[in-house]
């Protein structure tokens, strides 16, 4: 799903409105082949849902979980994936990049 930033960022505004706990994790380094550049977001809330991307699929799941700790910790957290991480591999990071994604609450 191709979503723009813009809907991003309305989600969040939207779900913090309506109660929900929210974080944004936002690709904020790359190097090499990435699959999203710097500045992409994604926006998680406490169920679970989510929009938008940092890695085009590769590892999304591994910031979601994260972001459930980030919402319920109130701790940013800066996440890295690349391919001489061995949890990159495992998240699915094959493409011969890196990137850092930084995971904070949305208060």
């Amino acid at each position: 799903m191709n979503v723009g930033e813009d809907d991003v960022l309305a989600a969040a505004e939207s779900w913090r409105r309506e109660g929900r706990g929210v974080a944004l994790a936002t690709v904020v380094e790359t190097w090499g082949s990435a699959p999203r550049p710097v500045g992409s977001h994604l926006v998680i809330d406490d169920r679970e849902n989510f929009l938008g991307s940092v890695s085009g699929g590769c590892v999304e799941g591994e910031v979601i979980a994260a972001a459930g700790e980030v919402i319920d910790s109130g701790v940013p957290k800066l996440m890295e994936f690349g391919v001489a991480d061995e949890t990159a591999w495992k998240a699915g990071l094959s493409c011969g990049g890196m990137i850092r994604v930084y995971v904070e609450k949305v208060e």
